[in-house]
């Protein structure tokens, strides 16, 4: 009962408990620390705030008019994390970092030549702005600043049957290339936001989310900053591509209870038999890289692109469209990859139990096992253990690597791949950090309640850097024994705490709103403002 009633106002069902001593006082107290999880089969009430806070700062980048603060000085993501490709601007640096005599590391550097099949991409200078252009209605004389939603998808791997996301002939879908895609999807979403800022001229900001179709292939929809020609986005995603320069996985030399062995005193893996010590990964990239430079026919391991379909629709800040549009983009963010497969309806009527032993059923089920038994043997980056598989040794090895068993996370069926972020958000999209929009939602309620003579809780309360008088911390904070927690109580107190609290909150709103009607002004903003052309916390805030 504690546990529903929780659900319902929005508490935390998994809090973790803590002991807090004041040794001003002597005081005793037991504080529930949120659990924070996003996943709604976790923690509803925690899973819901973090998808309020991540719509919260996607409204606030989405339709700005000037430049957000830049307090970050790094180089932007596409600097940082090289993905292989060949390319035909400047000398393209890989991710796998060597180690010079002296300890420095070095970058391998490839080639730029660019791969046959592919169009050139469209570039042009590139401003140092953020924000779109700014159209004029030459009747009207109103200036319009419009952004994007876009989608982009993967290319298909075999006709499936309508409406279901099942195979029509599962001996001739191509598997093995889904699998490989959802796993390395990431760099192919990195490598279309270096061109799209390229060609679009400016630093293209965005919010995006990673989601699976019916199919089970990841797509994305992305919120965009600015208004871009839709050929020109178009022509991106068609010449947008990510080769993967790694070993060849066409042969399988370790299977079964064949493994290789790790041995202790070399620090290498060696084969079972004759002892004799695996590739290791840099030998691996040297043997590749050799064979480009005499001229052999050496093909990637594995090439990316973007399927044919690219929706493009324009939206501007504070319509119903806009808003529509990020309840659409973040609708997901509480599920995890599994929750958010649509499992066709059952043929017929069947419902209940036997919904199990229905054909359509059961189809999309081998379809979810055979994607996964692709997923759960091929290599998911350097380090990743299915090397062994193949002979290689991945990079920067250790004891107890055994393939098939990766601790990514992109493996688990649950996860079909992806294993990486859910929300990709660009450096400079609103110019702030997720903590700072959390703080600034805070600081709203905190607002109100002063307005209304109502004494807010200290922020810092019960902080472990408040001193006592002789210079150590005032309060100390220990876990609490298993024997002496009582979760019933301690939600059932947080249910009266977050009653208050709201009780509180919407008090002061109704004073605010009624001290603003007597002076004349307007009525003070509804609660869900979805206001994001300011760079200030909308004031509608929830209090959490």
């Amino acid at each position: 009962m504690a546990v529903a009633a929780a659900e319902s106002a929005g508490v935390c069902i998994r809090p973790l408990l803590r002991r807090v001593t004041d040794r001003a006082t002597g005081a005793v107290t037991t504080v529930p620390i949120a659990c924070g999880s996003t996943r709604e089969k976790v923690c509803p009430s925690c899973a819901e705030k973090a998808r309020r806070l991540r719509m919260h700062q996607c409204r606030e980048g989405w339709h700005l008019t000037e430049d957000p603060p830049r307090h970050i000085e790094e180089p932007d993501t596409e600097q940082l994390e090289g993905d292989n490709q060949d390319d035909d601007g400047p000398v393209q640096l890989d991710e796998d970092d060597e180690q010079d005599d002296e300890g420095t590391p070095e970058r391998r550097v490839r080639s730029t030549r660019h791969l046959p099949g592919f169009p050139d991409l469209p570039t042009v200078p590139v401003e140092d702005r953020t924000i779109g252009t700014a159209f004029t209605d030459e009747k009207t004389g109103r200036t319009y600043r419009p952004s994007m939603f876009l989608t982009l998808t993967l290319p298909s791997y075999g006709k499936v049957l309508p409406g279901t996301g099942i195979p029509r002939n599962p001996a001739r879908y191509d598997y093995r290339r889904a699998a490989l895609d959802a796993l390395l999807f990431p760099r192919l979403v990195d490598r279309f936001w270096q061109n799209l800022r390229r060609a679009a001229g400016y630093k293209v900001q965005y919010f995006a989310a990673v989601e699976p179709q019916r199919r089970l292939a990841p797509h994305l929809h992305a919120a965009v900053r600015g208004a871009i020609p839709r050929a020109t986005i178009k022509a991106v995603a068609r010449g947008t591509y990510a080769a993967i320069w790694w070993p060849s996985i066409d042969e399988v030399v370790y299977d079964g209870d064949t493994l290789p062995v790790w041995d202790r005193d070399r620090e290498t893996y060696t084969d079972p038999t004759s002892g004799a010590a695996l590739r290791t990964w840099q030998d691996a990239l040297d043997r590749l890289d050799a064979g480009r430079a005499i001229g052999e026919d050496v093909e990637p391991m594995h090439v990316l692109t973007f399927g044919t379909q690219v929706d493009i629709k324009g939206l501007l800040g504070g319509t119903p469209d806009s808003d529509r549009a990020v309840r659409y983009l973040c609708k997901y963010l509480t599920k995890s990859i599994a929750d958010t497969y649509a499992a066709p309806p059952a043929t017929g009527h069947v419902d209940g139990p036997e919904r199990g032993s229905d054909p359509a059923v059961l189809a999309y089920e081998r379809h979810i096992d055979r994607l996964h038994r692709e997923v759960r043997w091929l290599p998911c980056s350097p380090t990743c253990a299915n090397w062994l598989r193949h002979g290689i040794q991945p990079k920067d090895p250790g004891p107890g690597l055994i393939p098939g068993a990766c601790p990514s996370k992109a493996h688990d069926r649950d996860n079909l791949g992806l294993g990486g972020r859910r929300v990709l958000v660009s450096r400079h999209w609103s110019g702030k950090t997720l903590t700072q929009h959390k703080a600034d939602r805070a600081a709203v309620v905190r607002a109100v309640l002063t307005e209304a003579g109502i004494e807010a809780s200290e922020a810092d309360r019960l902080a472990a850097d408040v001193l006592h008088e002789d210079g150590l911390p005032r309060f100390v904070w220990e876990d609490v024994p298993v024997r002496d927690r009582d979760y019933t109580a301690v939600i059932t107190a947080s249910l009266r705490q977050a009653q208050r609290w709201r009780t509180q909150y919407d008090d002061a709103k109704r004073r605010a709103d009624k001290r603003k009607s007597q002076r004349g002004s307007p009525p003070r903003a509804p609660v869900d403002s979805h206001s994001a052309t300011t760079h200030c916390a909308p004031t509608g805030a929830q209090p959490d």
